[in-house]
């Protein structure tokens, strides 16, 4: 039996806060001098274990703040745990926060190559598949163009396009199924489906509950941090309603 494609055990991840009672950036920086700020751990992920197997779609729900994204982070390596294990094998295709690596003064087709660069693939890769990218995304006319020029929907879709541009083993999806117009966002999740239907294992984070019952295998209620529940996606998705009503 191969190993799954996700596992997590025991995770979890905390941010450290500084208590001061300082009034200004001075008086603040001399605390910190002097060793007088207090400091607490925030836990945003707290003990968190999970497996996901080889093609299987696990949605993730949960209210804001429960720690959906921070997971996903951790999944896409952008965030070490504090402890615990997280390993995730395989190439990923994480479409988290989309083209948050952009840089507004390049180009379209330079932030391809970039953008790519960081999602680990190599840059003369992007450069033979810009054009084909850039199309994909409708964006043929403005790959020359900086991107400091685009729309925020026009962004948007070029980043799920570099992100999608592979054929990936471990799909991160965090609210992204809303990108664009009526038809990119029908052409996003064929593309999706695709994925899918070619065995990728896809984590999916969405407060479209709807979507969760018609597309994930499994599901699991975040909450602080902590997992909830954990089981068939209709039963977990009643249970959060109610919860929520």
């Amino acid at each position: 039996m191969s190993e799954p494609p996700i596992e997590v055990e025991n995770a979890s991840l905390a941010f450290r806060l500084a208590r001061s009672r300082a009034g200004t950036i001075k008086e603040l920086s001399i605390q910190v001098l002097k060793r007088q700020v207090k400091y607490e751990k925030l836990w945003a992920i707290d003990g968190v274990s999970l497996t996901v197997s080889d093609g299987e779609v696990l949605a993730i729900v949960g209210p804001n703040g429960a720690g959906k994204s921070t997971l996903m982070k951790l999944l896409a390596r952008v965030l070490p745990p504090t402890g615990g294990r997280v390993v995730v094998r395989g190439n990923v295709a994480p479409m988290i926060e989309l083209g948050a690596g952009f840089n507004l003064e390049l180009t379209g087709r330079e932030n391809i190559v970039m953008y790519g660069s960081l999602l680990g693939r190599s840059p003369q890769q992007m450069r033979d598949k810009a054009d084909e990218i850039a199309h994909w995304a409708d964006l043929d006319g403005f790959i020359d163009v900086p991107l400091r020029s685009y729309s925020s929907g026009m962004l948007a879709r070029l980043g799920f396009s570099v992100a999608t541009d592979t054929e990936p083993q471990v799909l991160l999806v965090d609210e992204v199924l809303s990108v664009g117009d009526a038809a990119f966002q029908q052409k996003s999740s064929e593309r999706m489906r695709q994925m899918i239907d070619d065995g990728a294992s896809v984590v999916l984070v969405t407060h479209n509950l709807e979507s969760v019952k018609a597309i994930a295998d499994r599901a699991i209620w975040l909450d602080h941090g902590r997992i909830v529940l954990e089981g068939d996606p209709e039963e977990i998705v009643a249970a959060y309603e109610a919860s929520v009503h």
